[in-house]
């Protein structure tokens, strides 16, 4: 059979086909997300009911979509006549249903929209209003009076209807029908229009409505306004945001995704602003408003047959750069200063090439004349994928030239970067590490949700999560593995091109696949595609594959947290259809398939031999965890130290991650994850090292080890072991930085391998950092390499004198708002001094001087973050808290008041934080009673608003000091670290004090 896809691991490949791996993933994730969106529709707010049409406004928006049932008009009944209310309004009919009844399909929208946005006049901008016109041409499947439509938060002054239409012709002499009421549902979003006679099967009508709204800001949906700075100066733009459901908040709309038409654009718009939308712009011309003021009609082409939700506009002053991609325009919008400092030029380079490679993958020409990206100051979404002028948030576009390290880079890399070779572990770092965190079987959200049920508009936007997409897309890597990467692409094309312009479901999907592979007899699979994907999709979890490498045995369970600790686990009867790639002693077996709860397959029995091993879930394409018997997990072990290399990079990463969680959540032992950390002297691809260290050394970690004596332990076993990776990131460090900035999973490891050698100590380490730090003092315009610069930064103060600090801070104070973002990176490094004077210092600062630039900063907060600051903060504030509570406030001290718990051990440290802390009012008592109740060592006394507040403080405290006291006596320094042993005891104590810390503070 062919080989599975994805196997980046052994070949590297430019920016096509990470772009295609990716992309293949995302979009069958879309695809399903569009087939499934075909079948719902919209749900949720109310609109008030109006007697004909007057000026009448409908709720306030913030409702989403669905879409429409699939089936033919002439399976449509007219509705039944209904019961009236006494105001004469029906109390049941379609109208009290979420999805649109099929009685009439838009084909043609003539819409014109006028914000009216001064660009001279920023003042007023929460009354931002625009008005505008639609006329929508429908044809009618059943006989029908009554009309529906989605309508959310407008106005009306016209609702008229128009035909029949003559095929072909839209001429004055068309007959008018009467509307006689027009109304709003509650909840669901319609407006209803009753007329005066029937309209008839067949026939084409016209329906003129005429509206005015609100455009919103904070929020970014619907039409928004976006206030932002340019060159010095207040500026506002107005941008769209019609997916879910926020089509219907712009203009009335069959706002369901199936209801496909064309659409001719018109915006009118003052003329210091630039107008887009999804096609180019087809003319414009002048209108003089009432008030003698001048504004510019922009007019589009047609374009072609799309969805409301797709619907997309921007009025701005923004400038542009363009390329041309195979005769197809590209030009990217952003702010002035933006495009004048060549923040746009990564994005630029990189668009037109992943076009004219998607193109290519799936031959499909692009249907569209021209794509434009605009990038706005501020986008709730991130980014929406309108056709034909695509919406960025502009930190998810923009770029520094000078960026080479970011990790804003790094992000941008993952998709486009044009050499990357580790395909596979871009993918566990992007999607699936992410995702099998946070999924489980206790979860009950699927990838494909059957949305007829849903009642509120608001359950349709939490289908934009990231089960959607990040799982959506494992679940299309993994369909792709087992079927080939040719096949997978060829079913595709083959459900691209039946199903362009019209609407899908997911079996439509499922069954191009089937047919792709009913053409050939190479790939055989136990049963349908459709079967196999729906035991995937429609339950919620993955499972935990575990073999027993004595028997061959394997089962399949569902994944829980914490599961043996879980009293209220639910029966799971279903069961997955799980592809098993898998690798025996270094070579890749045939895949074989587990379509049961447990199966034996002999081939998997392992002898006694030093050298028989084998891993399962290959190149990690499996959405699931793999666990081993005892056996199992030693025979991998020994391979580790023997020869990590015979065990791919995805595995090696696989293994680590499995075993961490599997113990974290009581599957297997934290000694059977720390035996495989035994081989790590030997282990030289530093994205292996950062799974490692994420799990060893987090920030509970780092901060519970400083205070238990059990760090000169840990440092022994890591600094064995760290040398040669350390050696590796120094030396590129040191002499070719710039050699990372192409790579983008060397940029996510690198700072990490840096913080965890200079935390346990290592000489070098703290050397290079003494040494970058000094360079940069030298010459400022040297700057720290940005993956390192934070551990830099902060191992440069902490190893310095108050020359380094008093150059920091002055280099703070000094620092122009461009450079904000930067600034920021510097003042927990201030906090980083080993000196208790000047950490107390620069607090007396913070809270005294006022103004100070250190306005948005907690900073004792970032001073009590470190290992000698906690002390120095508690006694701060007990000496200061008045001026503390002054200059903070309650919601920021709230935070402080488990730092100072921490530092308390001793019975006299109790009584001194209890003689000093007197809280005024009952801030905390009230705000945390349920806090003080789980310490259950809190007896609430009687008296005044000072005395609850106190009761606060000892909960606070004596939760600190029981947990510190209660620690297990640390191990005598020089013991020797020589197997993963001695690491129980510091697991285990940690899982216990968390625990503990856990019922103190939630």
């Amino acid at each position: 059979m062919s080989p599975p896809c994805g196997s980046g691991i052994y070949v590297s490949r430019g920016v096509a086909l990470l772009s295609a791996g990716l992309t293949v993933a995302l979009l069958l994730a879309l695809v399903a997300l569009a087939a499934l969106y075909g079948n719902c529709a919209g749900v949720q707010p109310s609109e008030q009911h109006i007697p004909g049409v007057t000026d009448t406004a409908s709720t306030p928006p913030g409702g989403q979509e669905q879409a429409r049932p699939t089936g033919t008009p002439e399976a449509a009944h007219e509705p039944v006549v209904a019961t009236t209310s006494q105001d004469g309004r029906p109390l049941s009919g379609p109208w009290n249903h979420s999805r649109l009844p099929p009685w009439l399909v838009p084909l043609h929208y003539d819409l014109e929209l006028w914000p009216r946005l001064w660009p001279n006049n920023l003042s007023y901008t929460e009354s931002v209003t625009f008005t505008g016109r639609v006329n929508i041409t429908v044809r009618c499947t059943v006989a029908t009076s009554r009309l529906l439509l989605h309508s959310f938060f407008l106005t009306y002054k016209q609702a008229e209807v128009w035909g029949p239409l003559t095929l072909g012709t839209r001429n004055a002499t068309v007959g008018r029908v009467p509307v006689d009421n027009v109304w709003f549902a509650q909840d669901t979003q319609y407006m209803v229009l009753d007329l005066g006679q029937v309209l008839q099967p067949g026939s084409r009508y016209e329906l003129h409505l005429g509206f005015s709204g609100q455009v919103l800001q904070y929020i970014s949906e619907g039409l928004f306004l976006d206030l932002y700075t340019d060159q010095g100066q207040l500026r506002g733009l107005i941008a769209s945001q019609m997916e879910a459901t926020f089509a219907r908040t712009v203009f009335p709309c069959f706002d369901e995704p199936a209801l496909k038409a064309t659409f001719n654009i018109t915006i009118i718009h003052h003329p210091g602003y630039t107008a887009l939308s999804n096609m180019p712009q087809l003319g414009q011309s002048e209108r003089i408003d009432v008030n003698g003021s001048r504004w510019m009609v922009t007019t589009f082409y047609t374009t072609p047959r799309m969805p409301t939700y797709l619907v997309a506009l921007a009025i701005c002053d923004f400038d542009h750069v363009s390329r041309t991609e195979r005769g197809k325009e590209i030009r990217i919008w952003a702010r002035k200063d933006a495009i004048a400092n060549g923040n746009v030029d990564f994005a630029m380079n990189a668009t037109g090439p992943i076009f004219s490679f998607l193109e290519d993958l799936f031959n499909i020409s692009y249907s569209l004349p021209k794509t434009d990206i605009i990038a706005l100051p501020h986008f709730d979404n991130r980014a929406m994928e309108n056709w034909g002028l695509l919406t960025f948030d502009e930190s998810s576009l923009l770029l520094e030239p000078d960026e080479e390290l970011t990790e804003k880079r790094a992000r941008v890399l993952a998709v486009i970067a044009h050499e990357v070779g580790h395909q596979n572990e871009i993918f566990f770092f992007n999607f699936l590490h992410g995702v099998l965190r946070e999924d489980h079987s206790q979860e009950s959200r699927t990838v494909s949700t059957n949305v007829e049920n849903f009642t509120e508009t608001n359950e349709i936007k939490e289908l934009f999560n990231i089960y959607t997409y990040h799982k959506g897309a494992c679940m299309a890597r993994m369909l792709c593995s087992f079927l080939s990467q040719n096949l997978f692409i060829s079913a595709l094309q083959s459900y691209l091109d039946t199903f362009s312009y019209s609407n899908a479901e997911q079996g439509d999907l499922w069954r191009h696949f089937q047919m792709a592979i009913d053409e050939q007899n190479i790939i055989h699979l136990p049963t349908t595609v459709k079967s196999i994907m729906d035991s995937w999709t429609y339950q919620g979890g993955f499972p935990v594959i575990t073999l027993n490498v004595s028997t061959g045995v394997v089962k399949q369970e569902p994944f829980y947290l914490e599961k043996t600790k879980n009293p209220t686990l639910v029966s799971h009867n279903n069961t997955w259809i799980v592809p098993i790639f898998w690798m025996k002693n270094g070579t890749t077996q045939p895949l074989v398939w587990l379509d049961r709860s447990s199966m034996v397959f002999p081939e998997m029995q392992l002898s006694d031999s030093d050298s028989d091993w084998l891993t399962l879930n290959f190149n990690m394409t499996g959405y699931y965890r793999v666990n081993y018997d005892e056996l199992g997990w030693k025979k991998l072990n020994q391979q580790l130290e023997k020869d990590p290399k015979a065990i791919p990079v995805i595995n090696r990463l696989q293994l680590l991650n499995d075993a961490f969680v599997l113990s974290e959540n009581n599957y297997i032992e934290i000694e059977t994850a720390l035996d495989l950390t035994k081989y790590l002297a030997e282990e030289d691809e530093i994205l292996v090292w950062f799974e490692v260290l994420v799990n060893l050394i987090n920030r509970d970690v780092i901060s519970d080890v400083n205070n238990y004596a059990i760090y000169p332990l840990l440092k022994k076993y890591l600094l064995k072991r760290i040398n040669s990776i350390w050696n590796t990131c120094s030396t590129l460090i040191r002499k070719n930085v710039a050699a990372l900035q192409d790579n983008y999973l060397a940029l996510l490891s690198v700072e990490k391998v840096f913080e965890t050698a200079c935390w346990l100590g290592l000489e070098d380490c703290l050397q290079l950092s003494k040494e970058l730090f000094r360079k940069w003092m030298a010459d400022p315009e040297t700057a720290i390499p940005h993956p390192i610069q934070r551990v830099a930064l902060c191992n440069g103060i902490a190893l310095g004198s108050v020359k380094e600090w008093d150059f920091l801070f002055s280099f703070y104070v000094n620092i122009t708002k461009k450079e904000e973002e930067r600034g920021s990176r510097l003042i927990p490094a201030m906090c980083c001094s080993k000196e208790p004077w000047i950490l107390n210092r620069f607090m007396a600062y913070v809270v005294t001087v006022n103004p100070n630039p250190f306005n948005k900063t907690n900073v004792i907060e970032a001073v009590a973050a470190s290992e000698v600051g906690q002390y120095v903060a508690k006694d701060f504030l007990l000496n200061n808290w008045a001026t503390v509570w002054e200059r903070y406030g309650p919601e920021s001290v709230d935070a402080l008041v488990w730092v100072i718990g921490r530092t308390v051990s001793t019975d006299l440290q109790v009584m001194e934080c209890l003689q000093h802390w007197l809280l005024p009012g009952c801030y905390f008592l009230r705000r945390h009673h349920k806090r003080m109740n789980g310490c259950r060592i809190y007896n609430k006394p009687s008296g005044s608003e000072g005395d609850e507040s106190s009761a606060w403080m000892l909960c606070a405290v004596t939760c600190g000091w029981m947990l510190f006291r209660q620690s297990p006596p640390p191990p005598r320094e020089n013991s020797d670290v020589k197997d993963s042993s001695t690491f129980r005891l510091i697991f285990r104590a940690q899982e216990n004090l968390q625990m503990k810390r856990t019922d103190c503070q939630a």
